[in-house]
Parts: structure tokens; sequence; C-alpha cells
């Protein structure tokens, strides 16, 4: 080095050997890149394979339920099937999206102060991103449609028709296939500190025909893995099948009012044979009540000197 006017000036030799140790750094520089570059490809490769064997392993057994309750009814196949394909899709996104983050924690963690690349936009990236959510949503919405479509549906003759009737605040059921041929039709209320019992028969389609005179409610039976609103001024209906016997709870899904959590009931659901006895015993005590409060009616409006 040689000093002009206070500066220091280099030397030709200094310069060449500046040169040389820049592009010996350079050289190492690129092999190190490269290096990074080849390991970022093997554990993109991991990843892939991982992901890979997760969805193999996924399809390969049985699907679980994924913490959703076994139903009673006909539709149960239906609605379980829409429930792990959405749960599917779910955990398919969340493991590429954390196989994303911990990527790009583990391949572009800070090694030295050097400033990596700068990336303005990826528009691969962009279009993948925006194409496959809408690929998603889509997908989910044609089979929700689909499966809503064959829930609500109400085949012709039901083996049997029940009005249910939601008040403020307890049930009432309506056997509307009684009460014909002069008989007197069942109901079944529910009183304070006793909730309506409403008995069906198991392996018949069954339709329900909901009203209410007030405000709204919902009749619930979770094993049904179905619930629909009791509206005032509006019929709504719907239809099933029962195919397990056995005693389920009933709830008003709806808030409804002060007593809301007290309007529970019970569906207790028998063998087709014995439903119809049960049927033919209530509508005899049924008939005979009537019979005896007409009797008793008739006699108490008796006028004196009528002779009778």
């Amino acid at each position: 080095m040689t000093r002009s006017f206070g500066r220091s000036r280099p030397l030709p030799a200094d310069v060449e050997e500046a040169t040389a140790s820049d592009a010996a750094w350079a050289g190492s520089t690129n092999r190190a890149r490269g290096a990074d570059r080849y390991r970022s490809r093997r554990r993109g490769l991991g990843l892939a394979a991982g992901f890979a064997l997760l969805v193999i392993t996924v399809t390969g057994c049985d699907v679980p339920n994924f913490g959703f309750p076994d139903g009673v009814t006909d539709q149960t196949p239906r609605i379980l099937n829409l429930w792990q394909g959405s749960s599917i899709a779910a955990l398919a996104v969340g493991v590429f999206t954390w196989g994303l983050i911990f990527y790009a924690i583990i391949v572009f963690r800070k090694r030295s102060d050097e400033l990596p690349r700068q990336v303005r936009y990826n528009l691969p990236v962009e279009i993948l991103y925006t194409v496959v959510p809408l690929v998603i949503v889509a997908g989910l919405f044609y089979y929700t449609a689909r499966d809503e479509i064959e829930v609500n549906k109400l085949p012709s003759d039901p083996d049997v028709t029940i009005n249910v009737i939601g008040f403020r605040w307890n049930w009432q059921f309506r056997y509307l296939d009684t009460g014909q041929n002069g008989t007197v039709p069942i109901e079944v209320t529910g009183k304070p500190g006793e909730p309506a019992v409403l008995v069906l028969p198991q392996g018949r389609t069954i339709r329900f025909v909901e009203t209410s005179p007030d405000v709204i409610h919902s009749f619930w039976v979770p094993e049904f893995l179905f619930k629909r609103d009791v509206v005032p001024g509006r019929v709504n209906q719907f239809q099933l099948t029962i195919t397990k016997t056995g005693t389920f709870v009933g709830r008003c899904a709806e808030l409804c009012g002060v007593d809301h959590d007290r309007m529970n009931f019970s569906v207790k659901v028998i063998p087709g044979d014995e439903y119809d006895r049960f049927i033919a015993e209530r509508t005899r005590s049924a008939t005979v009540t009537a019979a005896g409060a007409s009797t008793q009616t008739s006699a108490g409006t008796n006028t004196p000197g009528s002779g009778q």
C-alpha cells in the first residue's frame, strides 16, 4: 500500500490478491448455495413422501367417525359420510399447511447476515392458493347440497305420521293415523316434571309434522343426527326410518324462553308388532274414557221435569 496526499492507495499486487480472494469466496458461496438447494430438495421430497404415506394410511383403513355420534336412522350413513369427507378434507388442508410452515422454518432459516434473494410475487403459487380453496369449497358445497336434498325428501304414504307441537314449555305429540272409524285420536302431552314419551316403531317410515302456537322451538333427538325448527305460522316436515330400538332423550334446541332447559322429552322405539299392540290398547283406553266422559256430561245436563 502507498500513500498519496494522506490517502492509502492499493498497489497492483494488492488488487490482484483481493480479486483472487473475492473469486474464491464467491466460488465457495456458490458451492454452499448449491448444497443448500440440494438439501432443500431432499427435505421437500421427504415432506411429500410423508404426506403421501399419510394419505395412503388414511384411505387404506376404516375411516373413523371423528367424534361424530352413532346414529339410529336410515339417514345415518349419508350424514356420517358427509361429516367424514369434510373432516378428511380439513385434515388434508391442515397437514399441507403445516408442512409448508415447517418447510419454510427449516429451509429458509437464517444462516448468515447475508440478505436472501428478494421476491415480489410468485404467479404459480398465487394461482395455486386461489384455485385450490375454490375447488375445495365447490366440492363441499356439491356434496352438502346433494345430501341435503336426499335428507329432505318426503316419500308418499309414510307408515306413521306424528304431529309435533312445541309450546311454552313442553311438547305434545299427536298420532295422526289414529282417530279413524269413530275412535279417539291418541295424544301425548308433557307436563311440568313429567316429560312426554313418544313411542315409535322400528323399521317403519315416520313423518314428523311440526307446528307451534307461540314461539320458535326446535325438535332435536341427538341420535337422529337431525333437528328441525318448530316455527309458529309455518308447517315443517321431515321423514326418516329408525333402525334401532331403545329409549332416546329429545330436547328443544332453540332458546325459547324461561323454561327452555326443561323442554325435554323421550323417544321410545319398539318393534313393529309391539307398536301395533300399543296403538290398539291406547285407542281402546281413549275410546272408553271418552265414552265415560260423554255419559257423565249427558247425565249432568238433564233438566228437572223431563221425566228422565
